[in-house]
């Protein structure tokens, strides 16, 4: 059964259509990813399907509700973990999560009751009389991801949950997500980390200038549109990388280069690696191909700002 309904949905700002006709939808108890380059329209997205931005044309339906008419119906059983932290720095840990479920409208000796394991979960159970000034990235981000269960909902936005955390921070949001998932959680999750979305999502759309051009599970998707085997090789100094590329160029089915690291995608990767053992100059990495891969493959490896 699908929680969230998104059909033909449209948003133009200033005479550009930022989302473009966009369509999926999202199943109970799953992780569903947008990704996308900057600028593809995932956070606008995430607003329109909360009720926050109306939209320019389509339709959404969120929890049974369609939005935006009936969206605070709708986010009564909904949670958010914005793109940035937004904690009110004059309040404790545990003042920031009884301020928040207020505006539920929950009555306080219930909000008091799922404090204490709302901070246990986010591994905070030492901080709950300490101000927001004193935690470390990762904690603020725990402590948001905390807020955001205060109303026991069903869905949970999460717009980058892990961006500019220490590899630590993330493994352990990350173990958070999929206990939310385990105990029936649907999450929804926009992310430029692409281990991280292979490691949660179901399934996930890829978008780009407010389009979808790709849909399916991380695993399908790279079977279905890359080939599974890159080798990265690199110049190290002193190697002539052009001169390999064109030499072995035949040993690979698609060769893309990016500043002095060629990427070699194979499906069949023994000859290439066998010219590799007595190359000088050059170094290589052999690995099974990702979603980066596919990522990189749909929206290319041009910087976006």
């Amino acid at each position: 059964m699908a929680t969230l309904n998104v059909d033909s949905l449209r948003k133009v700002y200033g005479g550009q259509e930022v989302v473009a006709g966009l369509s999926f939808a999202v199943e109970a108890g799953t992780c569903f990813g947008l990704l996308g380059p900057n600028g593809a329209g995932k956070t606008t997205t995430l607003r329109l399907c909360l009720g926050l931005t109306g939209p320019d044309g389509g339709s959404i339906t969120l929890n049974g509700c369609a939005i935006p008419a009936d969206a605070q119906q709708a986010r009564a059983r909904v949670g958010v973990v914005p793109q940035f932290d937004n904690l009110d720095p004059d309040f404790t840990c545990a003042e920031n999560l009884l301020v928040f479920g207020r505006y539920f409208g929950m009555p306080d000796a219930e909000i008091r009751a799922r404090i204490p394991q709302l901070l246990e979960f986010a591994s905070l159970s030492s901080k709950a009389d300490a101000k927001i000034s004193t935690l470390s990235g990762g904690m603020k981000r725990r402590l948001t991801l905390a807020r955001a269960l205060i109303n026991d909902p069903d869905i949970v936005f999460l717009d980058e949950p892990t961006t500019g955390l220490d590899p630590q921070a993330r493994h352990l949001i990350w173990e958070r997500l999929k206990q939310l998932k385990s105990a029936g959680k649907t999450l929804i999750l926009t992310t430029h980390f692409m281990d991280e979305a292979e490691r949660l999502c179901d399934r996930l759309i890829v978008i780009d200038h407010g389009r979808k051009i790709a849909e399916g599970s991380p695993r399908g998707l790279i079977a279905e549109l890359i080939e599974p085997h890159v080798v990265e090789v690199y110049d190290e100094g002193g190697g002539d990388l052009a001169t390999f590329i064109e030499a072995h160029r035949n040993q690979a089915d698609r060769v893309e280069t990016s500043g002095e690291t060629a990427f070699f995608y194979c499906r069949e990767p023994r000859a290439l690696l066998a010219s590799l053992v007595d190359t000088h100059g050059l170094r290589y990495v052999h690995r099974a191909s990702n979603l980066e891969d596919v990522f990189i493959k749909l929206t290319g490896r041009e910087l976006r700002d």
